[in-house]
């Protein structure tokens, strides 16, 4: 199917799709110019049915080269941060809010450039979709990318980080930074402080899981 500018997936995406179908589907998006300097579509991982869901905002360059979400620099911030919350990472579903990596070249490297409006809109029903078959009793949001795509324009990172919140999405969302922020941190001290304060945030979303009341 061609799509037009300003179209989303949405007719891209098939009804009643188990989560292999929708990986298959995706694998062939053209909704949004992404596709064309991406290597592939990196669709989420983990099994539909888990209680927890992490959104993130796009693939990386390890990401895009492997085909799985969350296994370069950043991947690693969060398994540390996940197994000091006490949580196993293989009990999430974890995905990005758009799945192709956008990129702009310096020498030899891709360096990841933040998607826009468009290409977030353009994406949106595949996270939808997932949502949608995974149900998840929380969902965490990591990042601004991540919190336009599920919450809309209403929430803040950094103002609302750890708060509770009820979306149709999922019985209780919260935001919080995307690790990949971690490692910008300049000295080790402010990272550790960073580090700390995500895996503060993810607690939340623990204790959320346990029946336990968060904060």
């Amino acid at each position: 199917m061609r799509l037009k500018p300003g179209d989303t997936a949405a007719p891209l995406v098939p009804p009643h799709a188990t989560m292999e179908e929708l990986k298959r589907a995706a694998a062939g998006c053209r909704a949004c110019p992404l596709w064309e300097r991406g290597t592939q579509t990196v669709f989420g991982e983990g099994e539909a049915g888990s209680r927890l869901m992490l959104v993130g905002e796009q693939p990386g360059d390890y990401e895009d080269r492997l085909g799985r979400p969350f296994v370069g620099p950043a991947g690693r911030v969060l398994d540390q941060a996940l197994g000091e919350a006490g949580i196993e990472r293989p009990d999430a579903y974890v995905t990005n809010a758009v799945k192709h990596f956008k990129w702009v070249a310096q020498g030899k490297r891709r360096l990841h450039t933040k998607p826009n409006s468009r290409e977030i809109g353009a994406c949106l029903p595949w996270l939808d979709a997932e949502i949608d078959l995974v149900r998840p009793l929380v969902l965490v949001a990591m990042g601004t990318t991540a919190a336009e795509a599920v919450f809309g324009g209403d929430v803040r990172v950094l103002r609302d980080r750890g708060r509770i919140f009820e979306t149709p999405k999922a019985p209780s969302a919260i935001v919080t930074v995307h690790p990949s922020s971690i490692l910008r941190v300049r000295t080790e001290e402010e990272r550790h402080d960073a580090m700390r304060r995500f895996v503060d945030d993810l607690r939340v979303a623990a204790a959320l899981l346990k029946g336990q009341p968060a904060g």
